[in-house]
């Protein structure tokens, strides 16, 4: 018999099919029928093939397949699998089931691990203080487990007193670590420091708009946030994701609020918005710009915590309304009319661009400056500068001296182009960085002086003391360019003499009315006082 339209006979009840032979069908079974036909597994459903596929093949492991790419198959092939027993469990196929059944206790623990597992991230990254409902949830929910496992039945055996122990200390020490970043004296530091902020916010501009007033922004308040930010970026994290969280949302915070505000004051230096006369267009656009200014305070009230009622999606939402309504306007034909529009699209744009960096806060990793392109960037030169420094004192003293000043003004060059993206700690990463450049270039400078200099029967005594000084300063700024240690190092402590005591020789100078010795010892005090200036910011312990 064949099917219709087909030139493949159908089996009879009975035979078996070729390739099949292993298989034995019951005595009085039927094997199942697809629409009337007997069922054959699908041989027959290509389209109307009239050949029958082959016999599958048995499945190869994925170590054993066929390279997809035989091109690159000279390149070192990984080894298979079974290689790397302790990764057995994620490649099996399908996973092994347990050999027993587990028992209650061990389940149950192991249903309080998948738990931990799932807090342990949000306590890692937690970055508020123990007052906040976040904080009390965590510790709620860890205070539960901990309970659970108490009431645990071990029952006297020592696997499953040991389990038990294991989710006892692992709870014990999330919480531990929660309660700790919650009362670190860094993270209070934090919150002291923008607790200043705040006032200093609330002050100046918010409570004058709840008033009814105008705010006037002066330089002064700009200038107290930036003392305010530049405290912040000094505060140690000592590492810890949470602390650092804090200080990224403390700094990007206080940057937006002092980003809103110099806009606002540059604004306030330019001229009125243009008269309703000019084009039809231009009252709405100025009753749109009214609604700016207020959505720029409110703006201003929620980076600093100083508003309870409105919220970032809701002042987003307006915001866009906004945009949306300056693009219907038509105002084809007026230059003037239209760069006014687009002033104010750009301001519209700017706060919306620091409302999204508040919400995205929670959800980047943003305040992990050591991924950051910039920051990369800037422990690159560092790191040739490092190079080129053990360069210059390994061969200081030789007959040619090693003296790479032409590629350290390079590198100085490469450092003034680094975006910062108004970040203080980017600044203040490439600032330091400058400062070891020009660090190595003040010496290089120095010892090229001193081998150059002549002295000449009729120097005076003064200026001959000046320039011995200036020698003994260039001995200690090569163990200082070499220094590598603590402020607690007892080497430390005596480079420190060492450089006071040249400063107090250069003030023991009489220069007896000498013009060029009074300029030589002014520059003498000066370069030692850079010495020490280097000495501690490389001992400061500063961090991104």
């Amino acid at each position: 018999e064949r099917v219709p339209g087909s030139g493949e006979r159908i089996q009879r009840t009975g035979e078996r099919a070729p390739g099949t032979e292993h298989r034995v069908q019951r005595t009085g079974e039927r094997p199942p029928s697809l629409f009337g036909k007997p069922f054959d597994g699908g041989k027959r459903m290509d389209n109307g093939g009239s050949q029958a596929q082959p016999p599958p093949q048995q499945q190869q492991h994925p170590s054993q397949q066929q390279h997809p790419f035989p091109q690159y198959t000279q390149y070192a092939q990984y080894p298979p699998y079974g290689s790397y027993p302790q990764y057995q469990q994620y490649y099996q196929y399908p996973p092994p089931a347990p050999q027993h059944p587990q028992h209650p206790t061990m389940a149950r623990l192991a249903e309080v691990q998948r738990e931990v597992a799932s807090l342990g991230p949000q306590v890692c990254t937690f970055s508020g203080l123990q007052d906040e409902r976040e904080y009390k949830r965590l510790e709620r929910e860890l205070a539960r487990l901990q309970t659970d496992v108490d009431r645990v039945d071990t029952e006297g055996r020592a696997e499953l007193q040991a389990a038990r122990k294991q989710r006892a200390q692992e709870l014990e020490g999330l919480l531990r670590y929660l309660e700790e970043n919650a009362r670190h004296p860094s993270r209070l530091a934090i919150e002291e420091l923008s607790g200043e902020a705040r006032h200093l916010v609330d002050e100046g501009v918010v409570a004058p708009q709840r008033a009814g007033g105008a705010a006037e922004i002066g330089d002064e308040l700009v200038e107290a946030l930036q003392a305010v930010i530049l405290r912040l970026t000094l505060v140690k994290t000592e590492g810890r994701v949470p602390l650092r969280k804090a200080r990224y949302r403390a700094l990007t915070r206080l940057c937006a609020v002092q980003d809103v505000l110099e806009a606002r004051t540059r604004r306030q230096t330019l001229s009125l918005p243009l008269s309703s006369d000019t084009h039809e267009s231009v009252h709405r656009i100025n009753q749109v710009m009214v609604q700016v200014s207020v959505a720029r305070s409110q703006l201003v009230a929620l980076l600093m915590g100083l508003s309870g009622r409105d919220s970032c999606a809701h002042l987003s939402r307006i915001l866009t309304e906004l945009l949306v309504e300056l693009d219907a306007l038509d105002v084809s034909g007026n230059a003037a009319v239209r760069n006014y529009r687009k002033q104010v699209v750009e301001e519209i744009n700017g706060l919306l661009k620091h409302l999204d960096l508040e919400v995205e806060g929670d959800d980047t990793r943003r305040y992990d400056l050591a991924q950051n392109d910039s920051i990369r960037e800037i422990e690159a030169i560092r790191g040739h500068v490092s190079h080129l420094r053990a360069e210059v004192l390994r061969n200081c003293g030789s007959r040619e001296e090693f003296r790479p000043k032409a590629e350290l003004q390079g590198l100085l060059t490469h450092l003034d182009q680094v975006e910062t993206a108004k970040n203080p700690c980017i600044r203040e990463a490439r600032r330091r960085a400058v400062l070891e450049v020009q660090a190595l270039v003040t010496f290089l400078d120095l010892r090229e002086a001193l081998t150059r200099r002549q002295s000449g029967p009729g120097e005076p005594a003064a200026h001959r003391t000046v320039w011995l000084v200036l020698g003994s300063l260039s001995e200690l700024q090569a163990q200082v360019l070499g220094f590598g240690g603590k402020r607690a190092d007892k080497s430390y402590m005596i480079l420190e003499e060492m450089l006071t005591k040249q400063l107090l020789a250069l003030d023991a100078v009489d220069p007896q009315g000498d013009e060029a010795t009074k300029a030589a010892r002014k520059q003498a005090v000066k370069f030692a006082q850079n010495i020490l200036g280097y000495l501690d910011l490389k001992t400061d312990e500063w961090e991104y």
